[in-house]
Formats: structure tokens, sequence, C-alpha cells
């Protein structure tokens, strides 16, 4: 990996190994997994890829992302081989120019990435939970799956919190930050087939934002208004004026929507283009209040402007909108940075199932 651990390190035992990595700034701050070399080659033998092949240079220190480096962060993060694939094409996006991970990795900004995971490797790579509890403790494949993306980002690209990472505070998505959408249970096609892919296809989608904040809707689908005060709750909360995309007018935002709140939106014929579409519509401030809140960030409109609206979204494009958690009160609403070269668009790539290699009995952990 790059800097302390470009060649191999030496220790008595796995719990000097551990505090050794700790002592390198090699973790997230939580226990790993010690990365031995059997452990490593393992991992890199069940990617199908030889240990060499490079994804490419991760920034901000633009070290070279080999499958080795990745299988290492992925033992450390605790991932079984077969989240090896959702880890390997979540690589690919991140370090697809548009992501700008390095300005993002750099930013004071809170963002992380997240990850969002369609089709078959819902199932074949984890599973990775969708519904209940999804962005919180007790699914190994989401915490794993995330947490190597990170450690990746840590120990390849060079991310340190208060050297290279300059995050003013964080959020706990820096830790992992993973989920799979809820296919099964939503009306609306799934993501990725939105974005262009076949249902068949594996595909993670990436966007940088930040920790989730709640949306606290009740309503159902008998209810002629509640389709109406549901998108407007949540155009409401997506135009929170402390977040960057009220003030920057730009930028991708994640909505994910439980199961009762997509059912009341899927009866009053909302899809989710036409959900995006109102949502962006509606997501606005007057421009007198943002001025008044940050002058140096929104120019002042003239006096017969009382009713100019800054609109937080530059198109529908830019909202993500996924199925996801369990039914009840609660939908969330993900702002982003809005800010770098491309200004903070989500990335997919597609999740090669087929390109890795089953290993009977095998364990990262052996």
């Amino acid at each position: 990996m790059s800097g302390a651990i470009d060649s191999r390190l030496h220790a008595a035992d796995e719990m000097a190994a551990l505090e050794l990595l700790h002592e390198l700034g090699c973790t997230d701050g939580l226990p790993v997994v010690v990365p031995t070399p059997e452990r490593v080659e393992r991992m890199v033998v069940a990617t199908g890829l030889p240990a060499d092949v490079s994804l490419g240079a991760m920034g901000p220190n633009l070290g070279d992302a080999t499958i080795e480096k990745i299988a290492a962060c992925a033992v450390m993060a605790g991932c079984l081989p077969d989240h090896l694939p959702v880890v390997l094409a979540a690589l690919q996006a991140a370090m697809d120019p548009r992501f700008d991970l390095t300005e993002m990795q750099a930013t004071t900004h809170c963002i992380a990435p997240f990850l969002i995971v369609n089709g078959p490797a819902r199932h074949a790579c984890g599973p990775i939970a969708s519904g209940f509890g999804a962005l919180g403790p007790g699914h190994r494949a989401n915490a794993s799956i995330g947490r190597a993306l990170r450690l990746c980002m840590i120990n390849i690209g060079g991310g340190r919190a208060g050297s290279s990472d300059m995050a003013l505070l964080g959020h706990p998505g820096k830790f992992t930050f993973c989920m799979a959408e809820d296919e099964d249970s939503s009306p609306f096609v799934p993501l990725h087939v939105s974005r262009g892919f076949a249902p068949e296809d594996s595909v993670v989608t990436l966007v940088g934002t930040e920790a989730p904040h709640s949306v606290i809707f009740v309503g159902d689908a008998d209810d002629p208004t509640a389709s109406d005060r549901l998108v407007k709750t949540l155009a409401m909360t997506l135009a929170n004026v402390g977040s960057n995309n009220a003030h920057f007018g730009r930028g991708s935002a994640v909505v994910i929507l439980n199961p009762d709140h997509i059912g009341v939106l899927a009866a009053a014929g909302y899809d989710r283009t036409s959900l995006a579409e109102a949502l962006a519509e509606r997501a606005a401030n007057p421009r007198a209040l943002m001025h008044e809140l940050n002058p140096s960030m929104v120019r002042a409109g003239r006096s017969s402007d009382a009713d100019d609206l800054v609109r937080v979204f530059r198109s529908p494009e830019e909202l993500v909108i996924i199925a996801g958690g369990g039914s009840g009160l609660y939908s969330m609403v993900l702002p982003s940075w809005g800010a770098g070269p491309h200004v903070n668009p989500s990335v997919s790539a597609r999740i090669e199932l087929d390109q890795a290699c089953e290993i009977p009995g095998m364990s990262p952990l052996r």
C-alpha cells in the first residue's frame, strides 16, 4: 500500500501486528483482520485476477490500486471472498474521474462514498441488506464491503484525517456506508435499470453524501392528500438551508423511501422519474432567506424578486431515489457536497460476478 506499508511488515504475533497497523495509521481506528501473506494471497486468488493488475491511481496520494493491495484492505475489513466483486466495482466507480475522489478526500466537508448495490449481487455477494437497519450494525456484507472501500481510501489513496482527509468532523459513514436497494418490494424499476443497465446486471452506484437525515411522515395510500404532503416533506428536507446543495444549487442527493412511503407515491402514479421531477421543482428556498443567512455565498435579489427562489438541484437527474428500509414512519434523505470539478455526481459500475474464482473451504481468517 502507500506510505508505511509499501513493503512487508513483521511482528511477533497477531496482537503485535494489529498494534503496529494502528500505530502506522493503516486502520480506520477499529481492530482489523491482520493481512498476513496467506490471507491476502487467498483473497487475490478469489478475484481471478493477477495480483499486480492495477485499477489505476487512487487519490489524493495517487497510490497504485493493485489487486493485491485491494485484497489486503478487504482482508483487513473482514470481507469474505464473495464480497470482492462488489469491492472491485466500487473501487472502479470511485476512481472514475467523474467521481472526483481526490477532491472528495481532501475537502473540509463531511462527504463519504455511499454504495448502493443492485441486481443479483445483492444475494450472490452477501446477502447485502436492504430492509430494516440496512445502514446500521449487524449486516456483515454491508459493513465489510463499505469498510473495504474506506480502508483502500486510507491505505492506497492516502486519505488520513487531518493531513490529506481534511473533513472538519466527518460522519459515521466514513467507516462504512453500503446497502442494497430493496428491489423485491419496490413498485419502481430498480435503480440500475433506470440508469440503462439490464435487469440481470449487477451494479454498484456510488454517491458522495452526508450522513442520512431522517424524514418522518404519516399517511396512507387511501388519503388523497398523502402523496402531495409526502413530496412536499421530502422536498423541504432536501432544501435544508444548512446543506451545501441549498447554497450551491447543484450536486447529487439520495432519497431512500421505505415500503410504506414508496407505496403512497406509487399509488398516486409516481415513478422514479416523475418523483425526481417533482422534488427538483419543489426543493427551493427564497433567495432573500439564503442571502440573509449566508450573504457571501448567495447574491441578493432585486427588490422586485422577493419570491425569487434558489433551487437546490440543476436537474432531476441529480436525485438518486431508491427503495429501502423497514415499513413505518421514517424515510431518509442524504444531501451531498455539491463541489469538485464534476460537481459531485453519482457514478455506477458493473459488478463482474463471473470474474471470481471459488476456492472450496477458503476463509480470509485462516
